[in-house]
């Protein structure tokens, strides 16, 4: 039981969930203006984990004939027969369920939305096979993360979530654009569509540092429009400095992407979520910030 359960969390690399988590409880600590309940976070973990477990397994099970050819993914479990293709159906369809069931429970707005958002977080596969705006398509898939926070807590969708949205799907792809330089060559040779296939390394740093001040300009616009404080501010100060050392470490050296991806934008998130909840312990408490 225990092989099957490090087969699957191999195959949806569940330590990369570090990424969407902090920016569903951001939006869910500022929409509720502190915390927002046990109940909801229970039910905002587990729609969180089986959102992304439908999108990774939706990705897996479609691209298991790509994986196979490209040195960097052919020992995946999708790919090696350590989880077969009847166990990735039901894993996709079990999460999706899972996914919407938990979605009713929240609020009803939540549940209507269920079945869109599955639909774009399974895009992403079929994007990259024609177009190279699939980076885009991965981060919108994160991007609604805050989109999906604000919904459990309020009902609603706020403007100031939008803009937290658009910053975090230009985060996302711009750090994609970063990682897939290291499939530039396999993607021209196999006909795949994407940004550094397209127009080469160096352009691709360029475009992705273009991508990452958007984002900082969209979480500034999200820190104004929530009516944030100090923290609130400190924190997307923090995201441009780590994103401004994630770029460091790729022109350095691009033997050093798996750091810039792993490490710094893991950090970036459980830190700004952190600022965040010092922002509003700080007003609830009286404090000016």
């Amino acid at each position: 039981m225990r092989k099957v359960l490090s087969d699957f969390s191999e195959l949806v690399m569940f330590k990369h969930s570090v990424f969407s988590l902090p920016f569903i409880f951001i939006a869910m600590v500022v929409a509720a203006q502190g915390w927002f309940g046990w109940r909801l976070l229970l039910l905002g973990l587990i729609a969180a984990v089986s959102a992304r477990n439908f999108a990774m397994g939706v990705n897996r099970y479609l691209d298991r004939d790509i994986d196979a050819l490209n040195p960097r993914t052919a020992g995946r479990p999708s790919v090696d027969g350590r989880v077969s293709t009847a166990q990735m159906i039901a894993f996709i369809v079990v999460n999706a369920v899972v996914f919407i069931v938990t979605a009713w429970l929240i609020n009803p707005l939540a549940f209507k939305l269920s079945v869109p958002i599955l639909i774009v977080l399974g895009a992403y596969t079929f994007f990259k096979r024609f177009s190279a705006a699939a980076h885009l398509i991965l981060g919108l898939s994160l991007g609604l993360a805050p989109i999906a926070g604000v919904v459990a807590v309020s009902n609603t969708v706020t403007l100031w979530s939008v803009w937290l949205a658009l910053g975090v799907m230009f985060w996302v792809a711009g750090f994609d654009l970063l990682y897939s330089l290291q499939d530039m060559e396999f993607d021209k040779q196999h006909g795949l569509h994407s940004i550094p296939s397209r127009f080469g390394a160096a352009r691709t740093m360029r475009i992705a540092q273009g991508f990452h001040l958007l984002a900082v300009a969209f979480w500034w616009a999200f820190a104004s429009a929530a009516h944030l404080g100090v923290f609130g501010y400190l924190a997307v100060l923090f995201a441009a400095a780590m994103l401004t050392y994630e770029h460091y470490l790729v022109n350095k050296d691009f033997t050093k992407i798996d750091r810039a991806f792993f490490t710094v934008n893991g950090y970036l998130g459980f830190v700004f979520f952190g600022l965040v909840i010092l922002d509003a312990m700080s007003k609830n408490l009286g404090f000016s910030s």
